[in-house]
């Protein structure tokens, strides 16, 4: 599913219209993205956990050349399944 099946899923139980579930949907992203770039926790209980992960700095390796390259430090986002959608995947 992407994100237009959600929104089409989100209308069909709900009946909103189209434009009225986009709406929904894309503020929901939008306020998981903005609470993550601020460094946030995420947790939609029983669902998932989004959380962010810092990673510093190293010396790696470009493997075209073999010349050693600085790679930024980076944040990544992780996103953990939470033990209620576990258990209802292995029903």
């Amino acid at each position: 599913m992407n994100k237009i099946g959600l929104i089409q899923e989100l209308r069909d139980a709900s009946g909103l219209y189209k434009t009225d579930a986009e709406k929904v949907v894309t503020a929901f992203f939008d306020a998981i993205a903005r609470a993550l770039a601020r460094g946030e926790r995420v947790e939609i209980r029983g669902f998932c956990t989004f959380h962010i992960k810092h990673y510093r700095s190293f010396i790696g390796r470009n493997p075209k050349t073999g010349r050693k390259v600085k790679i930024a430090p980076k944040k990544l986002p992780f996103f953990r399944v939470g033990k209620e959608l576990k258990e209802r995947m292995n029903r």
